[in-house]
C-alpha cells in the first residue's frame, strides 16, 4: 500500500500496516511528519497564531459587554432626575404576610403589634398567605385553620384595612410537576377553592402562579372564571405579576436561551390588569448589580405597567422587604430605598397623578427596621 507522509516522504507498507523499514506504523509515521512540520513554540508562526487567538477571544468578550454595559448605563441614567412633587402614597399600598398568621402560630399580641406597626402608613391591604393550592386545584381548609380569627382581629384593630387570601402554586410550566391550568377541571377546582375560601370571610383573593409564561391564555380565561366569582360576592381579585419586558420580545429571547421566560409582554400585563381589580408587580429579583442600576430598572417597570394598566385597576409596585444573595438578587443593589425612587421616578415621568397606585411591601417576616424606616420616610411621608 502507498501511503504520501507529510514531507513528502513515501513509505511502503505490508498489509499488516508494519513499516517494512523500520518497524513503525503509518500512524506513528504520520504524527512523526507532523510534530516535524507544527511551528515551534518561540517561532514566528506560532506567536501569529497566539496571537489571532487572543484577538478571536477578546472580540468575544467584547460583543458580550457592550451590549451589557450599554443597558447598565441606560438604566444609571434612567436613575436620574427629580421624582415630582406628590408623588408619594396614595393610601392603596400593600404588605404580604406569611403563613403563620393564619395556621395558629400567631397571638393577639402579634396583631397589636401589626397593628402599631401599620398605623399611619398607606397600607390598605393584607394579602396573607393560605395556601398553597393543591396541584389539581384543590385547597383543605385544614391549611387556614385561624383564618377567620385573624380576619377579625385586623378588622378590629385596623378598621378600612382588607385581608385578602394569598393563594399560589407552582406551575408545570417547565418541568413535570406543578399545575397545569390547561385542564379545564384543575381550573374548575381553582374557582371553587376561591369560593369556599371568600366564604370564611377574605375580603378577596390574591393569585401567585409561577412560572406563568407571557400569553397563556388558560390563565386569562381562569381569571375570567374568577372576576365573576368575586364580583357577586364584593370581593377584590389581585394577581402577583411577572415583569415586563425590558425590551421588545425579551421574554422569548431569554426563554429560548435559558428555558425560562421570565418576563410578560406588555401587550399580556395589559391583558391580565383588565381582568383584575389590583395588579401587584414583583419587581425585585432583577439581576442587577447596583442600587443605581435596580432603581432605574424599577423606574423602567413602573412606566412600562403605568402604560397599560387601566385606570380602573390598583398597579402596585413591589419593594424588597426580604435580603438574600443569590443568583438574580443581589442584597446591595435591591434596596428600598432605590425601589422608592425608581417607583416615584417612573409615576412622575408616566402619570404623577394616577390614584390608583401604590407600592406592595415583600414579605413581614423578613423586613428589618431600616426597610420599615425607608418605606415610612421616602414614600409615606
Amino acid at each position: 500500500m502507498l501511503i504520501v507522509l507529510p514531507g513528502n516522504t513515501i513509505r511502503i507498507t505490508g498489509g499488516d500496516g508494519m513499516d517494512h523499514a523500520d518497524g513503525t506504523t503509518p500512524t506513528e509515521a504520520v504524527a512523526e511528519g507532523a510534530a516535524q512540520d507544527a511551528p515551534a513554540p518561540g517561532s514566528g508562526q506560532g506567536r501569529r497564531r497566539r496571537r489571532r487567538l487572543v484577538r478571536a477571544a477578546l472580540a468575544v468578550v467584547l460583543a458580550m459587554l457592550v451590549p451589557l454595559l450599554s443597558v447598565l448605563t441606560a438604566l444609571r441614567v434612567n436613575y436620574t432626575g427629580d421624582p415630582a412633587d406628590g408623588t408619594y402614597t396614595r393610601n392603596r399600598d400593600a404588605l404580604w404576610l406569611g403563613h403563620a398568621w393564619v395556621d395558629g402560630r400567631k397571638k393577639d399580641a402579634d396583631v397589636t403589634a401589626l397593628a402599631r406597626r401599620l398605623r399611619g402608613t398607606g397600607i390598605r391591604d393584607l394579602y396573607v398567605h393560605s395556601g398553597p393550592l393543591e396541584h389539581d386545584g384543590t385547597l383543605p381548609e385544614s391549611v387556614y385553620p385561624r383564618a377567620r380569627w385573624f380576619i377579625d382581629a385586623v378588622h378590629d384593630k385596623l378598621p378600612g384595612v382588607r385581608v385578602q387570601a394569598f393563594l399560589g402554586d407552582v406551575l408545570a410550566t417547565e418541568g413535570d410537576e406543578g399545575m397545569r391550568l390547561e385542564n379545564p377541571k384543575t381550573r374548575a377546582a381553582v374557582l371553587r377553592s376561591a369560593g369556599r375560601i371568600l366564604d370564611t370571610g377574605y375580603e378577596g383573593v390574591h393569585l401567585d402562579l409561577e412560572p406563568m409564561h407571557s400569553g397563556d391564555r388558560n390563565f386569562l380565561t381562569l381569571l375570567d372564571a374568577l372576576r365573576r366569582e368575586t364580583r357577586s360576592r364584593d370581593a377584590r381579585l389581585s394577581i402577583a405579576a411577572h415583569q415586563i419586558d425590558p425590551l421588545p420580545a425579551f421574554h422569548t429571547l431569554w426563554g429560548s436561551v435559558t428555558g425560562h421566560p421570565k418576563w410578560w409582554s406588555q401587550e399580556f400585563f395589559g391583558q391580565v390588569a383588565r381582568r383584575v381589580d389590583q395588579i401587584a408587580v414583583m419587581s425585585y429579583d432583577t439581576m442587577q448589580p447596583l442600587q443605581s442600576t435596580y432603581g432605574g430598572y424599577v423606574a423602567q417597570q413602573t412606566s412600562l405597567a403605568l402604560e397599560v394598566t387601566p385606570p380602573s385597576t390598583d398597579l402596585l409596585m413591589g419593594l424588597p422587604f426580604f435580603h438574600e444573595n443569590r443568583f438574580g438578587h443581589w442584597n446591595h443593589a435591591e434596596t428600598v430605598p432605590a425601589a422608592v425612587r425608581g417607583v416615584r421616578l417612573g409615576l412622575s415621568r408616566t402619570d404623577a397623578d394616577r390614584a390608583r397606585f401604590g407600592v406592595a411591601l415583600y414579605i413581614d417576616f423578613a423586613a428589618t427596621e431600616a426597610d420599615w424606616r425607608s418605606y415610612r420616610e421616602d414614600w409615606v411621608r
